[in-house]
C-alpha cells in the first residue's frame, strides 16, 4: 500500500474541520463532538510512517501497512524483526515466528497503530520478543459506534487466520507466521476487543491457533453503589474523575448499551463470569496497576476467570504505584522496562 494514501486516509479521519462550530460535547483532553456531528480529535492525531529500512532508531524491525477492507477502511500495520542472520535463517529452515495480532487503547474514541505511541510500543515488543505483529486500525467512535470496533477486529482476526494455509496475500503471514503459536493483546479498550475476540475464537473451528491474551489495565467497568467497601487500597474517590470520564464516554461509543453491566463493557457480572469457562486459548495474562481506575475490575476479571473452571493458565501483575497505561508515557521507566519484558515472555510461550 502507497504510504501516502494510508497518511491520507488516517489525517481524514482524524482531522476534520467542523462545519459548525457550536460544540455539543467536550471530552477533554481526548476530542471534542460538534452540533453538526464532526469529531475533533486532541490526541494521537500524528502519523509516524512504517519503517521499511533497517537501522537502529526501529530496532531492526520492519513495518509496512496493509489495507485489509476497503469498504470499511480497516487497516492495520504489519511488524517483521529483521535480525539479519536470525532472518536469513528464518528463510532457509523454515522456522516460523509467533503472530502477535493488538489491538490499541483509546475508549474506542482515539488512537491508531499510525501514531508514534504505539508504532514505537510495537516496534519494542516486536524486537524483545521476537514474534510477528498485527496491530490493527480498527473504526473508532462515535462516528462508527459499537459494535464496529469489535466487528472490523474479527474481521481483522479472520484476515490474518486466512494465511495460516500458506496462500494468503500477505507474504510476510505467509513466510514468518506459525498459526499454532497466535497471541492477542491489547490495552484499555484494546483489552476488552482482545478478551471479546478471545471468547468469539473460543466458540470457533480457530479455536487451536490461539495461544493466549494478554490483557493490559483492560478497560472494564461496573455500577458501583455509594455504600461499596473499597477493600483494595484505593482509597475513597480514587480516580473518580477519570472513572466518570471512561463511563460517559462508553455512552457515546455505544449509544445503545443497556448500561455500565452491559456484556460489553462488563464480562463479569452476575452469571456472566461463568461464561469465562469458554475463553479461547490457555493463558491469560492481565496487567493492572495499583492507581489505575479500572483496576479493580482488571483484578475481578482474573479472578473471575479462574473461578470459572476455564482450564487454562490465569497471571495478574500488577504495577505499584502507577496509573491507567503509564507504560506509553514513560516507555523507558523502571516499571515499564520490567513489564515490556514480561510482555515479551509471555508472547514466547508453546
Amino acid at each position: 500500500m502507497e504510504n501516502s494514501f494510508m497518511q491520507s486516509h488516517f489525517t481524514s479521519s482524524h482531522i476534520t474541520q467542523p462545519k459548525n462550530s457550536e460544540v455539543e460535547s467536550e471530552f477533554h483532553p481526548f476530542f471534542r463532538i460538534y452540533k453538526d456531528g464532526t469529531v475533533e480529535r486532541f490526541m494521537c492525531n500524528d502519523f509516524s510512517p512504517p519503517s521499511t529500512e533497517h537501522n537502529i532508531t526501529n530496532n531492526n524491525i520492519s513495518s509496512k501497512d496493509v489495507m485489509i477492507d476497503s469498504q470499511t477502511g480497516l487497516s492495520a500495520r504489519l511488524y517483521l524483526p529483521n535480525k539479519q542472520e536470525d532472518h536469513r535463517n528464518n528463510i532457509n529452515n523454515n522456522i516460523k515466528l509467533p503472530l502477535l495480532i493488538y489491538f490499541h487503547g483509546g475508549g474506542f474514541c482515539v488512537g491508531s497503530p499510525f501514531t508514534s505511541t504505539y508504532h514505537n510500543y510495537l516496534n519494542e515488543v516486536v524486537h524483545e520478543a521476537n514474534v510477528v505483529a498485527i496491530s490493527v486500525n480498527y473504526r473508532l467512535a462515535p462516528e462508527h459506534p459499537i459494535p464496529c470496533a469489535y466487528e472490523d477486529s474479527w474481521t481483522a482476526i479472520q484476515w490474518a487466520f486466512s494465511h495460516s494455509n500458506g496462500c494468503g496475500e500477505e507474504a510476510w503471514l505467509n513466510q514468518f507466521v506459525s498459526f499454532e503459536r497466535v497471541f492477542m493483546a491489547g490495552d484499555s479498550a484494546g483489552a476488552n476487543i482482545a478478551h471479546h475476540m478471545a471468547m468469539r475464537i473460543g466458540k470457533s473451528s480457530d479455536r487451536g491457533k490461539l495461544v493466549g491474551i494478554a490483557l493490559v489495565h483492560p478497560y472494564f467497568l461496573e455500577v458501583c453503589s455509594e455504600d461499596d467497601d473499597d477493600d483494595d487500597g484505593e482509597g475513597e474517590g480514587f480516580g473518580a474523575e477519570e472513572k466518570a470520564m471512561a463511563e460517559r464516554m462508553w455512552y457515546y461509543a455505544y449509544p445503545s448499551t443497556t448500561g455500565l453491566n452491559d456484556r460489553y463493557i462488563n464480562p463479569v457480572t452476575g452469571d456472566r463470569a461463568e461464561n469465562l469457562i469458554g475463553l479461547g486459548g490457555q493463558k491469560v495474562i492481565v496487567f493492572v496497576a495499583e492507581m489505575d481506575f479500572v483496576g479493580k475490575m482488571g483484578r475481578a476479571y482474573g479472578e473471575k476467570l479462574r473461578e470459572s473452571g476455564w482450564s487454562g493458565e490465569v497471571e495478574i501483575l500488577e504495577s505499584e504505584g502507577e496509573g491507567h497505561v503509564f507504560h506509553l508515557f514513560d516507555p523507558c521507566g523502571e516499571k515499564a522496562l520490567l513489564m515490556k519484558k514480561r510482555f515479551a515472555s509471555f508472547l514466547n510461550q508453546k
